[in-house]
Parts: structure tokens; sequence; C-alpha cells
């Protein structure tokens, strides 16, 4: 438990990730885009295909529901399935011409706020690398604490 001095990391972080997919939620509703369609757009924008897998890690949902999301996404055509021309057993995902303006259009919105976010904190290009060793650390196991034997 932390003490009275030190910050609830646990807390702080949970109100930002949850304030901030607020706010993406509200910048990509003006483009008719959820946020884990975004994610979805996000993670396939570099045109190499990939693998339903690696887009559930990505995009931190698990593959029962990634699964109905991207049936959803083909269906409005903003993405297809392709197969691995290396292994075609494995299936692809790519976006599609349309996949690709919306990706465009949401990814100015969701640049320009995340730039104004930043600009806001004052964050001197700090904030990102910083989360991402805090990210690192938490997935080491947890080092077991080593406490002085006591005698009686």
């Amino acid at each position: 438990m932390p003490s009275e001095t030190s910050p609830d990391l646990a807390r702080l972080l949970t109100h930002a990730e949850r304030n901030l997919t607020r706010r993406l939620a509200e910048l990509l509703e003006e483009e008719g885009c959820s946020v884990e369609r975004w994610r979805v757009l996000s993670v396939t924008a570099d045109g190499q295909g990939h693998p339903m897998t690696e887009i559930a890690d990505r995009v931190l949902m698990p593959a029962p529901s990634l699964t109905k999301l991207v049936d959803g996404m083909v269906a409005d055509n903003l993405v297809h399935r392709r197969s691995d021309p290396a292994d075609r057993r494995r299936v692809l995902l790519h976006l599609t011409a349309r996949g690709r303006i919306l990706h465009d259009r949401a990814a100015h919105r969701v640049r320009a706020e995340q730039t104004r976010l930043l600009a806001a904190i004052g964050d001197q290009g700090t904030l990102a690398p910083a989360l991402a060793r805090l990210a690192t650390a938490l997935a080491q196991p947890p080092v077991a604490e080593t406490r002085t034997p006591t005698t009686h």
C-alpha cells in the first residue's frame, strides 16, 4: 500500500487512461469510428498485413472479441483478410482504401490532440519512454522482498 507521501500509481494511471480513452472516443466519434476500430486501423495502417494474434496483443483485446470486431470492419469495407503468401494457413489483415481514408482522417485528429495534451503538461518527449519502461518493468515477475531474520 502506498504511503501518504508516495503517489498511488495504479489510481493515477487508471484515471489518466480512462480520461484519455474518453477523449479519444469523442474525437473518433466525429469520424464515425470507435476506439477499438481505431486501434485495429492503426495496427494495419503500415500496409504490412498482420495476423489476428498479433493484432489482439497490440490492441489489448481477447481473440474472440477481436474476431467479432474485425467481422464488422470487413462488412463495412474497412479491412480485408488475405492469406499469408509465406504460410497459406495464416490469415493477414489489411486496410481497404476506405479503411485507409478513415485512418488518415482520424490519425490527423488523434495526433493533434496528442500534441495538445503533451504541450499542456510540458512534456519534453519523456512521457512515452517512461511509460514504456514502466510497462516493461511491470511485465517482469516481482522481486521477493528480503527480510532480516528476527531473533527471539
